[in-house]
């Protein structure tokens, strides 16, 4: 098992946000993954890395585009907005995926957010004091920050790049012990 624990948001990071398909709801029925995160996010999960889900929309939605990609089985941990009652940037997003994962304060330093919005993922992450990723693929919104928290730790362009750091923090943390 590594020791750098991924958390990630789905819309624009993991499924195209211009594909969703809604019939009649606002469930969304069905999507495709961006290009090459299937694949990288069932490597990380092959490679040992646990990962949650941290994302804001309707489970409904989420169970129907993880089962649609065969991605269900890579996710340790499933925090949805509407279960929890909140949306990122709120830090209860965060604590739940703790509390799901059964981490401790001290792990926080061991854990990374991956997402495409910095007003919510990259804010969020920041503040609740864990690394944030952003995942630049998508120009559906602004990268800019409005406030010094909206700046990303990490910024990757595409999912693939997102093993090649996952595997170089996680060789850090090795490093250090942690």
């Amino acid at each position: 098992m590594k020791k750098l624990i991924i958390f990630t948001d789905i819309g624009d990071t993991i499924i195209d946000e211009n594909t969703e398909v809604r019939v009649g709801s606002e469930v969304v029925q069905r999507a495709d993954c961006i290009p090459g995160a299937r694949e990288t996010t069932w490597k990380l999960h092959d490679a040992g890395y646990t990962i949650c889900m941290v994302a804001d929309g309707l489970s409904a939605s989420f169970h129907n585009l993880m089962d649609q990609h065969g991605l269900s089985p890579v996710f340790s941990g499933w925090v949805i907005s509407e279960e929890v009652g909140e949306e990122k940037p709120s830090q209860r997003m965060f604590e739940r995926a703790m509390e799901v994962l059964n981490l401790k304060e001290e792990d926080r330093q061991r854990i990374i957010m991956v997402g495409n919005n910095v007003k919510r993922d990259i804010r969020g992450a920041n503040r609740f004091g864990i690394r944030s990723v952003l995942m630049a693929w998508s120009r559906r919104r602004p990268y800019d920050p409005e406030l010094p928290e909206d700046v990303p730790t990490y910024r990757i362009d595409n999912p693939s790049q997102l093993y090649e750091l996952a595997e170089r923090l996680n060789a850090e943390l090795e490093a250090q012990g942690v």
